[in-house]
């Protein structure tokens, strides 16, 4: 069974995120959606919140599952026995930026593969920062987010 773990910070989860999971749900068996605690960030909605709203976005995508992870992304890349890592790329500088991950993560565990798949065009300007942006100054964010997102993200601002 192949397994692949995507890991991230969802916050929010946006659209380039959802189109990723649902181009990698085709690939794997079964994608486990890895909601991770970012320590260099402050995160705008607590992992279950994020849970729940990337369960609601993926629920007729049957072989994806979303937990939420503290720790190494290796640790659970190994207590899965997970066959590969999903990671997303916007543009050149995600590239650099995930080729070191991936990198050092084969370092720390050698049978983890990560695998890149290209944002599409209409989601390589897309980044969760900005979005938290335009949120904030009462800009519409309907065609960033997944629908069931706009709500409880506008709602943080109010």
């Amino acid at each position: 069974m192949k397994i692949a773990v995507f890991p991230g910070s969802f916050d929010p989860l946006t659209n380039g995120h959802l189109n990723i999971i649902k181009r990698a749900s085709k690939l794997f068996d079964e994608l486990v959606i890895a909601v991770a605690v970012n320590t260099s960030k402050s995160a705008l909605f607590s992992s279950e919140e994020k849970v729940h709203l990337i369960d609601e976005a993926v629920k007729d995508l049957a072989n994806v599952r979303v937990i939420t992870v503290q720790g190494l992304t290796v640790d659970l890349f190994k207590n899965l026995k997970a066959t590969t890592l999903v990671r997303g790329l916007r543009d050149e500088e995600d590239y650099r930026y995930e080729r070191q991950i991936a990198e050092m993560n084969h370092q720390l565990e050698n049978s983890v593969e990560t695998v890149f798949l290209m944002a599409r065009p209409q989601d390589t300007y897309v980044a969760s920062s900005i979005i938290k942006e335009i949120v904030k100054m009462h800009g519409d964010i309907s065609k960033f987010v997944p629908q069931n997102v706009v709500q409880p993200l506008t709602d943080k601002f109010k």
